[in-house]
């Protein structure tokens, strides 16, 4: 099965669990949201090649991220869409400091997964501050342009905000972090290779879930259809 076969079939199970998430009511998509910023932390680590672009694991559930926002956004408030922004930055806090203090623990003789864990667990701090960042910078900016666009079409074209403010905010969440973990180390050239690619598949998986949000409006949670 190839790279990109396995891709676009994890984008789908990815973003069915999201809708899933959100049938069960906006608490299920809080937690979902801090499940998928851990499990993005971990994915990052594993790299590959598709569509000829060098890509990591973690651009498949930081990108369900966004659609969750989005459903928040669109079917609750503003406010519960920052909630879940700040609990994400929680919960991905609370997962860098705990999994570093797992590794510092001496492991035992007969011990098998320490260097793994080592190899998972260690980020260099520039990496983990740049994604720190850019996460809570480009989800900020996500939910207020989305409800930018959504005052200024009237309620109107819900595919044109959900794509329009997640493109935009994976370009800023892009610029950030590559600019704070590889200006200096990298060629500008290189960097901005890197920006590129990054942001062209997470412009895939953004327009791949604008059907998701539209279905949305068909599995409402019970407590939209009787508030």
């Amino acid at each position: 099965m190839s790279n990109e076969l396995i891709f676009l079939l994890m984008i789908l199970f990815v973003l069915f669990c999201t809708l899933f998430a959100f049938r069960m009511g906006k608490y299920w998509l809080y937690g979902f949201i801090a499940f998928n910023i851990i499990l993005a932390n971990i994915f990052v680590t594993k790299q590959f090649v598709i569509f000829g672009i060098t890509a990591t694991g973690g651009n498949i559930t930081y990108g369900s991220i966004f659609l969750a926002t989005d459903l928040l956004c669109e079917h609750y408030s503003k406010r519960d869409g920052r909630r879940a922004v700040f609990l994400g930055f929680f919960a991905a806090i609370f997962y860098l400091i705990t999994s570093q203090f797992i590794i510092l623990l001496k492991p035992a003789e007969f011990d098998m997964v320490h260097s793994n864990m080592q190899t998972i667990f260690s980020f260099a701090p520039r990496i983990v501050l740049a994604s720190l960042i850019a996460y809570l910078i480009s989800q900020m900016h996500d939910i207020w342009f989305f409800h930018f666009l959504k005052e200024k079409t009237k309620g109107k074209m819900l595919w044109f905000r959900n794509n329009v403010s997640t493109w935009v905010s994976q370009f800023i969440d892009s610029i950030i972090f590559s600019m704070i973990a590889f200006l200096g180390i990298f060629p500008i050239n290189i960097v901005l290779q890197i920006i590129i690619s990054t942001y062209l598949l997470k412009v895939l998986v953004a327009a791949i879930d604008t059907p998701f949000i539209y279905l949305s409006y068909k599995y409402k949670p019970e407590e939209l259809k009787y508030p």
